[in-house]
């Protein structure tokens, strides 16, 4: 089947400009063409910029393939685990003002937490995912995941998974809420989260069109959430990831883990902010010396147990995490995933469930934001990250 729609805004003058091999950049609009003919997904959405100035502008394929809708510039996403970044950084932004504090146990400001070993987790394990709380989806109804404070109440009464720092074991949902009922317990003042997210990260850098849970204009472009894959050895079966796709239009939910709606522009803008230090157009989310400091390894050589079935099913080496303060790493070596070998050590990003991802490399002033539907089984989309990154970093002549 051809691909639906194609449209990849850059000119062979800019392109030149900021470093880049027309010809060669072209690959990149051909390898997610490929992808989507071949029904590996639907549809994609990809801006690169370098120095700031955007290189790559593609939109591809089916907003909805199942109705035959074609993707558009402006489509609406479910951002699945990107969402963690954002709060990520709201996190910090308190860490920033005297707050939160990295090293101060959960239990300062939630007391309920300590209980059943959980009294020395703070909020760097949570933001290194080496807390050792819950990392499979929690099993609750519906209301109480979409539910900050139910979902928590649900976090005080477990044990731990390990100890605090003793492992890497990536907390697919319950770990972001914890992050944000600190956030809301520090600063909330009375609002909601969504409202925090919205005043202190997404109105200062313009993310417009960018919200947790639903917003009325936005779910009239929201693509569905439906994967591509099917038969395929995967951390979470098609159905759970379609169920969360669903919840995401339920009024009132917040799920801080994986619960907005964004644009690739806005990502772009995020990514952007990233790169420049924490600040875009004026505003200040936050210094350059967070951002220096969240971009260091500091899980040292622990593995991300999750991903140890991604080392049998599909035969890779295991390696490091590589998790800073909030963000992915690209370090040093071979690694498979969201960066390309190519990428300098001190590259970052965020990626979610087989649909997205966002990647700086403060190296080459390079930005990468990407949105996809059809979603992968998540290690074919890490690979294809990583994928895509070599392609346009092969470009850079």
């Amino acid at each position: 089947m051809a691909t639906r729609k194609t449209a990849a805004r850059t000119s062979k003058g800019s392109s030149t400009r900021l470093g880049f091999d027309g010809k060669r950049l072209a690959r990149v609009e051909d390898a997610i063409k490929a992808d989507i003919d071949a029904g590996r997904c639907h549809g994609v959405r990809l801006v690169a910029a370098r120095h700031g100035e955007v290189v790559l502008d593609i939109t591809a394929g089916y907003a909805d393939k199942a109705a035959n809708k074609p993707l558009k510039a402006d489509s609406v996403f479910a951002t699945m685990s990107v969402a963690k970044q954002f709060t990520n950084v709201l996190a910090l932004s308190l860490v920033e003002r005297g707050l939160l504090k990295l090293h101060a146990p959960v239990a300062e400001l939630i007391p309920e937490f300590a209980n059943l070993g959980k009294e020395k987790v703070n909020l760097f394990h949570l933001l290194t995912h080496t807390s050792g709380v819950m990392s499979a989806i929690p099993p609750v109804p519906p209301d109480v995941l979409m539910n900050i404070d139910r979902l928590v109440a649900f976090a005080c009464g477990l044990p731990l998974e390990s100890q605090p720092g003793e492992r890497v074991n990536y907390s697919i949902l319950l770990g972001h809420s914890i992050i944000a009922a600190l956030c809301l317990r520090a600063d909330g003042r009375g609002r909601s989260y969504a409202q925090m997210l919205k005043d202190e990260v997404f109105d200062p850098i313009g993310m417009k069109d960018t919200s947790l849970g639903p917003r009325p204009d936005l779910l009239k472009r929201l693509c569905p959430v439906k994967v591509s894959y099917q038969d395929l050895p995967a951390l979470l079966p098609p159905a759970a990831v379609e169920g969360i796709g669903t919840l995401l239009a339920t009024p009132g939910c917040e799920i801080p883990g994986g619960g907005c709606m964004t644009t690739v522009q806005d990502v772009h803008r995020f990514a952007e902010m990233l790169r420049r230090g924490g600040e875009l157009d004026g505003k200040r989310v936050l210094s350059p010396a967070t951002i220096d400091f969240c971009t260091l390894n500091q899980t040292g050589t622990l593995r991300n147990v999750l991903f140890d079935m991604w080392f049998g099913v599909r035969g890779w080496l295991e390696s490091p995490a590589n998790i800073g303060c909030g963000f992915f790493l690209r370090g040093e070596g071979n690694l498979p995933g969201l960066f390309s070998p190519m990428n300098s050590p001190r590259t970052f990003g965020g990626f979610g469930a087989g649909s997205t991802g966002f990647t700086v490399d403060p190296e080459r002033d390079l930005s990468l934001a990407f949105l996809s539907t059809g979603l992968m089984e998540d290690s074919y989309h890490f690979e294809r990250m990583g994928v895509l990154q070599t392609l346009v970093l092969a470009a850079m002549v």
